[in-house]
Order: structure tokens, then sequence, then C-alpha cells
């Protein structure tokens, strides 16, 4: 039986970003989907991880550090995640 093929060649940048006097941002940046579908998918780990986002310049937007857990659900999603800057 064949291993299912990554949903995308290239992997995932996911980071975080401290800016300013607030608590900082998870950022996951790479996505080759349909805007729609990151639409659904920032809904679906919105949920997962109780916590706010948007999806800001084709990135996805998480409020808090949730660099661990935002790459756990992607790996289980079949994504290969590379993490910059921390």
């Amino acid at each position: 039986m064949d291993k299912p093929s990554r949903p995308q060649p290239q992997p995932v940048k996911l980071s975080f970003l401290r800016q300013g006097k607030g608590s900082g941002v998870t950022r996951l940046e790479g996505l080759l989907m349909h805007p729609t579908l990151k639409e659904h998918l920032l809904k679906d780990l919105k949920k997962r991880l109780a916590c706010g986002g948007t999806v800001d310049g084709g990135a996805l937007v998480f409020q808090g550090d949730h660099r661990e857990r935002v790459q756990k659900e992607l790996e289980t999603l079949g994504y290969l995640v590379k993490r910059h800057g921390g």
C-alpha cells in the first residue's frame, strides 16, 4: 500500500512574532490552497486552539504562542512544517 501524498510539495513556515506590548502572534505561511479553504482551516484551528486569528496576506495568524499545537495539528493533516525563529 502506498503512503498518502503530502498536501503540498514544500513545507509550510511556522513562526512566532512579538510586536509591541502584546503577547505576540503565531504566523503560518506558505499554504498552497484556495482562500476559501484557508478560511475553513483557520476556523477549525481557532476552535481547537481556543484563540482568535485571521488570514493576513495569505498567511494564517493566530493570537498568542501556539507553535507546538499548530505544528501537531498540521502534521496530523499530512503537512510538513518548518519552524522559523525560535
